[in-house]
């Protein structure tokens, strides 16, 4: 047993010694060798298993072979990965316990030093059974090494494989794609994720081996270089591939030496240090993790690029036979082959570069066509560099692309092909820069290209009926577009100055002048695309950041739009924006919020900018409907001035008459005695559920009712706090689930208002503040938001208007409160945004006599009060 021990603790040893080595040789070479620190540790594995083997089968190691499978046996294995083993054994050998009883001792000792291995033990007949019946099983068996042990057992089973082919060519290889589906859908679709897999994602090392099985079941090869041999591709597509392969590699190594374990994906705990150690070096940490990942991204995107190209080449060879080829001739350039089209010749885009636009054209134009064909394919990615200055000056060149944009369907598609073949930043340098680049934060879910795609996949979506369900109004409003090119463009140019200079809507409106001026739009339609790239986010951030409900505020929104069409283009721009960001972001708050603005500006172009809504025609006309609404629910006007009277105009400037003739309702049929009076009304006109509560005026109401909400798992949207003649304090919340789902549970319902009940219904002045604890995620632990505070004017001078922008944590709001009251300071209003891991939350405060925060003095010990309450947090 000692002497077992003292074996274990040697290899243990050899195995810390040589990750030592292979991590200080790999942080000390510039330019990395990865293959050779690769193959290296590939080696070295294969001698420390030469000596288990000799130690622990002894003369039972000529009976059995020793096979490495999968990432080892391509000599391909990484510090920490698996070990992939087959253990071959004869049929019917003589004194075979004795030679299982060794074989299990081996395989214990590979777990007592530390290895992770994966293995099986079988003979050569068992293993081509569980070849035939398992393409995974057969997929692993094309990439055998025979390591120790009887050379005759393998090369038997590699015979038995050759005469067998339990696998045809075409059930492999459907076999193979329909895994690579299955692993796609897992990584939604994507090469873009931000914490994406280097290993099994889209684009990924996975793709690579893809490539590399099919071509050795299809011609027996252990060399992946033997596409090039058999001119599945070229050597500058080989060179391209192990170049990202290399960087992949490098990528993988450093995550291992990292973690100090087999771990493949690109957290944001990681990418930071790897950032570095990949010697991206920025003043702004968060910029040199962009400038990492995206040249991480722009590799995936190339291998997935290239792996497109090659499976079609293989699907082509192994499914049409080419005595059935169909053939259609599109033109002197193009035909149709088998439902994919292909060029007529070789030097199509040579003698005329416009082809390459074209191709996209005639896809649009030819909805029965599945793809472009794999030589095609090739050559568009060859000739990609013909799209230069003079092409690009071309007027040929731009009626081909507004053409397209033009196409009643597949505008979206091809734009997604252009990106994919490289063609859409060739012809647009200024979106050649965005393609791969992130955001570092959790708001931003997708790259800036792949983002700019989704906003036109929106915009599009709105265009057609069958997606009508989705979004009826924005259908509604589409039909008054007249061009709608124009509101692509705009989608296409809001955000390709994301990462330049300055800010990136003002720098995007320069580009998008020239791009409309290069396309021959005329100065009105120029004018428009310009501003909208210019304002595109003016809708989102009125709706969400501002009081919507004021008149003054509409006026001064539509002041800036000026006239409907731009109205209806900025909103359905804005709607698609919103839901090309984060499929998290989305909900039925924001939705109505944007219409309600899209409405009351819209009345207000109709009504004339000259004649704005007084203050007091607005409570007139709220107070007349809401009074309407009570009648025909059977109140009487008593009852309605009764409650009415103790209430200023502000409360009728800010609430919907729906929600004041319930409100009225509630608190006409309350008692005092049984105060607080907590509602909830699970869906309002504002898209999603409002909390009422109605009781007597006191300190830490607000503080008590944003804790309480944020203990059970609410996110709070908006906050009004009305204060009446007579000491009653009215609150309403506009809250949905943290996810961003409506309240459904009639449980969770009565849970909500027994909870605030409780809580509100305390007297005790020196009752202890609800305590918040929520379980942050692992994610929102690497984006730290500084916090900033300041103070914002309000035109009418009614309030002081606070920003706070922070990182998101457990009971922010409630410690937002602490800090109101500890300087008396009345809260009317809250708008809350919560943004990823970052929040941007606005309040609408005065002093106890309702008068904006003026002196200096009093603002800044209200911040300093802030910082030392929310950083405590």
């Amino acid at each position: 047993m000692t002497a077992v021990h003292n074996t274990i603790a040697h290899y243990k040893t050899l195995i810390q010694s040589n990750n030592s080595a292979a991590i200080l040789n790999f942080r000390a070479q510039r330019p990395i060798n990865i293959n050779a620190i690769i193959l290296e540790n590939s080696d070295f594995m294969d001698r420390l298993l030469a000596e288990l083997w000799r130690e622990f089968l002894g003369d039972y190691g000529e009976q059995t072979a020793l096979l490495a499978t999968g990432g080892y046996g391509r000599r391909e294995l990484h510090l920490y990965a698996d070990i992939d083993l087959l253990i071959l054994v004869a049929a019917n050998g003589e004194q075979a316990q004795q030679q299982r009883s060794a074989l299990t001792r081996f395989t214990t000792a590979l777990w007592d030093i530390g290895l992770k291995i994966g293995h099986n033990v079988c003979n050569v007949d068992e293993c081509v059974v569980l070849a035939a019946n398992d393409h995974t099983i057969r997929t692993a068996l094309t990439e055998l090494r025979h390591l120790q042990g009887a050379a005759s057992l393998s090369d038997a089973l590699q015979q038995r494989l050759a005469d067998d082919a339990p696998w045809s060519q075409p059930a492999f290889f459907a076999a193979k794609l329909a895994e690579r589906d299955q692993r796609y859908a897992k990584y939604h679709e994507t090469a873009y994720n931000l914490e994406p897999n280097i290993k099994e994602g889209p684009g990924g090392l996975r793709d690579i081996h893809l490539l590399g099985w099919i071509i050795k079941h299809r011609n027996s090869s252990q060399d992946i270089h033997d596409l090039v041999e058999r001119l599945w591709i070229t050597q500058a597509e080989y060179d391209e591939l192990m170049d990202n392969r290399s960087f992949l590699w490098a990528v993988r190594f450093a995550l291992h030496a990292l973690t100090g374990r087999c771990e493949d994906r690109l957290l944001f705990d990681y990418q930071k240090d790897l950032a570095g150690e990949f010697g991206c070096h920025e003043d702004d940490l968060n910029a040199a993790v962009e400038q990492f990942m995206q040249r991480y991204f722009r590799t995936v995107v190339s291998i997935e690029r290239l792996n497109e190209m090659v499976l079609q080449l293989f699907r082509e060879h192994l499914t049409v036979a080419p005595s059935s080829a169909q053939t259609r001739e599109i033109d002197e350039s193009f035909k149709i082959l088998n439902h994919y089209l292909e060029v007529r010749h070789e030097n199509v885009f040579a003698d005329n570069p416009l082809k390459l636009l074209d191709v996209f054209l005639i896809l649009q134009r030819e909805p029965g066509v599945l793809g472009i064909g794999a030589s095609t394919i090739r050559l568009i990615r060859q000739n990609v560099a013909l799209i230069n200055e003079d092409f690009r000056a071309s007027p040929a060149a731009s009626r081909l692309f507004m053409e397209i944009l033009r196409q009643p369907s597949g505008i979206t598609d091809q734009l997604r092909q252009m990106n994919r073949y490289g063609l859409l930043a060739a012809y647009l340098p200024e979106f050649g820069r965005v393609v791969g680049r992130m955001q570092y934060d959790l708001f931003h879910v997708y790259t800036v290209d792949e983002h700019t795609l989704f906003v036109v996949s929106n915009l599009r979506r709105f265009a057609l009926d069958k997606f009508r369900s989705d979004h009826p109004h924005c259908n509604e409003i589409f039909t008054l577009i007249e061009k709608p090119e124009l509101l692509y463009i705009a989608g296409l140019l809001h955000d390709i100055a994301k990462g330049s200079n300055g800010d990136h809507s003002v720098v995007g409106e320069t580009i998008a002048h020239a791009f409309c001026k290069r396309h021959g739009l005329d100065a009105e339609d120029t004018a428009l695309v310009q501003w909208l790239v210019r304002h595109h986010l003016l809708m989102s951030m009125t709706a969400q950041r501002k009081d919507i409900s004021d008149p003054d505020v509409i006026h001064d929104f539509a002041a800036l739009v000026r006239d409907s069409n731009r109205l209806n283009h900025l909103y359905l721009l804005t709607v698609a924006d919103i839901r090309a960001t984060n499929p998290n972001l989305w909900n039925a708050w924001k939705g109505a919020l944007l219409r309600e603005l899209f409405t009351s500006t819209r009345s207000a172009f109709r009504r004339g900018l000259e004649n704005p809504v007084a203050l007091a025609d607005k409570t007139a006309f709220v107070r007349s409907e809401a009074r309407a609404l009570l009648r025909r629910l059977g109140l009487n006007e008593a009852a309605i001035t009764q409650v009415w009277d103790n209430i200023g105009d502000e409360y009728f400037l800010r609430f919907h008459a729906d929600e004041i003739a319930w409100h009225t309702v509630a608190i006409s049929s309350s008692e005092l005695e049984t105060l607080p009076l907590v509602l909830l009304r699970p869906t309002s006109h504002r898209g999603s559920a409002e909390v009422f509560i109605y009781t007597h005026n006191r300190d830490f109401i607000f503080t008590q009712t944003s804790a309480i909400l944020d203990q059970l798992g609410l996110t709070i949207l908006d906050a009004r706090i009305i204060t009446t003649s007579n000491r009653f304090a009215i609150n309403s919340y506009q809250v949905l689930e943290q996810n961003g789902s409506p309240i459904k549970d009639q449980r969770r319902h009565i849970q909500i208002c027994t909870r605030l009940r409780e809580c509100l219904g305390n007297s005790d002045p020196n009752a202890s503040l609800p305590h918040v604890q929520r379980r942050q995620s692992r994610q929102s632990r690497h984006f730290k938001v500084p916090t900033d505070i300041r103070f914002h004017d309000d035109p009418q001078n009614r309030y002081s208007i606070l920003e706070l922008i922070s990182t998101d944590r457990p009971g922010l709001l409630s410690r937002v409160g602490r800090a109101f009251h500890k300087h008396s300071i009345r809260l009317h209003n809250a708008r809350i945004s919560t943004l990823g891991s970052r929040v941007e939350d606005i309040f609408y405060i005065t002093d106890q006599n309702d008068r904006p925060l003026v002196e200096e003095r009093q603002r800044k010990e209200l911040v300093e009060t802030l910082l030392e309450l929310v950083e405590s947090a």
